[in-house]
């Protein structure tokens, strides 16, 4: 393929594969909790942080996640021992970073808000070989640490009361996903920008809630898709010269509404094979002359053109 022969585009699709692979493992996590817009609050936060490194002269990763983290550990600590709410701790959070971010670029030398674009809506063909190394590192601890704690924060995301009376410390479980949800922006800003990393984290775990049967299934869903999306939108972007961030995200958009019209379709379809058979005095069994078909774990009965098989206190026939 001819965008490969560039060491830019090489770097982009690896780090389009990271950010497929990280974001729906901790998005999976804040679908369960009800936080699907946490990640645009981290987005804002870490604005500031990038803003600090370019206004110093410092690595703007670094500093973006050392703000963003530091930001997830104390928003866990005030929902647990203070009396603000969650939505009013991220109402904080959101204004809190977006002014940060402001008056640092305000008061930046002339030409470095054109450098925060990148991180704002993306810039992935930027990526440098450093930028790649810190993205793989902080990549592979997410995976690590979701791989190898991951019943935990299943139990505290899905019941906190349930996992707190068997002793579980939530609040530390909470605290872990804050800061893996922090790390998670940060390696996804230069892919998909800071505005736009939530919708990467919840539309994967979105698509998969809609054909996936249990949490195992619904996280290889969302894994698959999120790798799909990003490596795939990452190369539409090369030939049509579209932003990398918006391109990702509105293919995922896509796939999200063409699982949603394929369940929706599913469920008619399911409704209209098992519909309940209208006026039945008769009663089907063995004897009754109408030929007995096997159907899954019971017995459909051939009935005017239909088979008819027992549900209840009723018959469906489909």
């Amino acid at each position: 393929m001819e965008m490969l022969q560039y060491d830019f585009m090489q770097r982009a699709l690896l780090a389009a594969l990271l950010v497929g692979l990280t974001a729906p493992v901790v998005g999976i996590y804040l679908v369960q909790r009800k936080l699907a817009l946490i990640g645009d609050g981290m987005g804002h936060v870490a604005l500031s942080g990038v803003a600090v490194g370019v206004f110093t002269g410092t690595a703007p990763v670094l500093t973006a996640l050392v703000c963003a983290v530091a930001c997830a550990v104390a928003i866990e600590l005030v929902r647990a021992r203070g009396k603000a709410s969650a939505d009013v701790v991220l109402a904080v959070m959101f204004y809190g970073g977006i002014a940060g971010g402001v008056v640092l670029i305000g008061t930046a030398p002339e030409g470095t808000p054109a450098n925060l674009n990148s991180y704002l809506f993306g810039a992935i063909t930027t990526t440098t070989q450093e930028d790649l190394v810190a993205f793989a590192t902080l990549g592979l601890a997410v995976m690590g640490v979701s791989a190898g704690l991951g019943r935990q924060l299943f139990a505290a995301s899905n019941d906190e009361e349930y996992a707190r009376a068997t002793g579980m410390n939530v609040l530390g479980m909470n605290i872990l996903l804050a800061v893996l949800t922090a790390t998670t922006v940060v390696i996804s800003m230069r892919v998909v920008g800071l505005l736009l990393i939530s919708a990467l984290m919840i539309l994967p775990n979105a698509v998969s809630q809609q054909v996936a049967g249990s949490f195992r299934s619904s996280l290889i869903t969302a894994i698959t898709v999120g790798v799909t999306v990003s490596v795939t939108g990452t190369a539409c972007s090369y030939y049509t010269a579209t932003p990398s961030g918006g391109t990702i995200v509105l293919l995922a958009v896509a796939v999200f509404v063409l699982a949603a019209m394929a369940s929706w379709l599913r469920r008619v379809f399911h409704v209209l094979r098992h519909r309940p058979a209208v006026d039945h005095p008769h009663e089907h069994g063995p004897g009754c002359g109408h030929r007995a078909v096997p159907h899954g774990d019971h017995l459909d009965y051939l009935h005017d053109g239909h088979r008819h098989a027992l549900h209840g206190d009723h018959y469906d026939t489909h």
